[in-house]
């Protein structure tokens, strides 16, 4: 993601408010060196509620693009606990010594998957992949020389499964790099300026006290889907709840 301030969602709804707010006062110091004339002031409210309806209808798409990508996360999340749950039992399919260390590497690897959706951006986060890069291979290759030791139709199952285990990682990894294109936000930012320089520059009458209202109202959409999108970031988190619930239970046993 090319834009950091959209993994601080709260950082961008300030700069939201301020920056609409400042588009309003543009527009009224525009208004004051450029009056609306009264002939055209039913044409300057067609072309603002447009603007505001096409903000909308935009808003509400990208906030529908950032809840699929949330509920895909949380999907995913549930069927790399499954394929890792699935692995520890077939690896009782390989022989014994093996089995032993493949359990003991894929307890570690579960602990490994909870920190990575706990983890922040930054170091640790950067170590978390190093390590489960390096388990991963671990993994494989242990999983590779048990099977062509012991080539059985069994040991192949606990070989796919292996290679499910891998994959779902992945997947993960692809869905959390999947975020709403900063081209879709740069579009928002866009319209949002527009809109509230119009606003700025037809409104009349006590607009000093209201001057904010959108501003506040559209920063809070932005700081809603910024946060649903942005997945180390904000408030709204996907928990490993799953995967968590396995580690228990594999360091139960």
């Amino acid at each position: 993601m090319d834009m950091p301030l959209l993994n601080r969602p709260l950082v961008l709804f300030l700069v939201t408010v301020i920056g609409l707010w400042l588009a309003t006062r543009g527009g009224a110091a525009l208004r004051s060196r450029l009056a609306l004339p009264e002939s055209a002031r039913a044409d300057f409210g067609i072309v603002l509620g447009a603007i505001l309806t096409l903000l909308g209808l935009i808003v509400g798409f990208t906030f529908s693009m950032a809840t699929t990508r949330y509920d895909l996360r949380k999907s995913l999340e549930e069927e790399e606990a499954n394929a890792i749950g699935t692995e520890y039992v077939r690896v009782d399919f390989l022989p014994a010594e093996n089995a032993a260390r493949l359990k003991e590497m894929l307890r570690k690897y579960t602990e490994l998957r909870v920190e990575f959706y706990d983890a922040q951006y930054g170091e640790r986060l950067t170590r978390i992949n190093d390590e489960t890069a390096k388990l991963q291979d671990e993994l494989w290759t242990t999983t590779a020389q048990a099977a062509m030791a012991q080539p059985t139709p069994l040991a192949a199952l606990a070989s796919s499964g292996m290679n499910d285990v891998l994959n779902s990682q992945g997947y993960t990894q692809a869905a959390w790099w999947n975020r709403i294109p900063r081209a879709a936000w740069i579009l928002l930012f866009l319209i949002a300026i527009m809109a509230t320089l119009l606003l700025g520059y037809g409104a009349t009458g006590r607009w000093n006290q209201l001057s904010l209202v959108l501003p506040v109202a559209i920063g809070i959409s932005f700081f809603l889907i910024a946060d649903i999108d942005a997945p180390r970031g904000g408030v709204i988190h996907v928990r490993a709840v799953n995967i968590e619930a396995l580690n228990q239970s594999l360091n139960g046993h």
